[in-house]
C-alpha cells in the first residue's frame, strides 16, 4: 500500500518541490493550501504523514498541529513542520505545538526526501517498504 501524505503549504512553488519529491519516493501527495483545508482533509483520509508549513494564512501550523493533536484518529500521526522560522527557540516552539519533527526553509532536495523518510517508511520498486 502506498503511504499517503497530506502536504499543508499554501505557496504554489514550495507545494510543487514538495509534491514532487515526495511523489519521486513513491508517496501519494494529498495537497492542503491552508489549515482549515489540512484538518478536514486529515480527518477525512488519515495519511500516515503530514507535512505542515507554519506560516499559513489564516489559521498557522502552529494552531493546526494543537488541533490535530486533539483528534483521537490523528494524535499518532507524524507531523513534519516545514517552515523557514530558523531563530533560536522556533524548533521548541514548533514540537511544543505538536510537530513531530522540524525542517527549515528553503528545503534541501538532495536531503528532504530521507528527513521525510526517518518518520516514515518509503516504499520501495516492488511495492515493499524500505528504511
Amino acid at each position: 500500500m502506498t503511504p499517503t501524505i497530506l502536504v499543508v503549504e499554501d505557496n504554489e512553488q514550495n507545494l510543487y518541490l514538495t509534491t514532487f519529491l515526495l511523489e519521486s519516493r513513491g508517496y501519494r501527495v494529498v495537497p492542503a493550501r491552508s489549515g482549515a483545508e489540512g484538518l478536514d482533509l486529515a480527518t477525512r483520509i488519515r495519511p500516515e504523514l503530514i507535512v505542515l508549513d507554519i506560516q499559513l494564512p489564516g489559521m498557522d501550523g502552529y494552531a493546526v498541529a494543537r488541533e490535530l493533536r486533539q483528534n483521537p484518529d490523528l494524535n499518532e500521526t507524524p507531523i513534519v513542520a516545514v517552515t523557514s522560522y530558523a531563530m533560536a527557540g522556533d524548533r521548541e516552539r514548533v514540537l511544543a505545538a505538536g510537530c513531530s519533527g522540524y525542517i527549515e526553509k528553503p528545503i534541501d532536495p538532495g536531503t528532504f526526501r530521507d528527513e521525510i523518510g526517518s518518520y516514515l517508511k518509503a516504499p520501495s520498486a516492488d511495492g515493499g517498504s524500505v528504511s
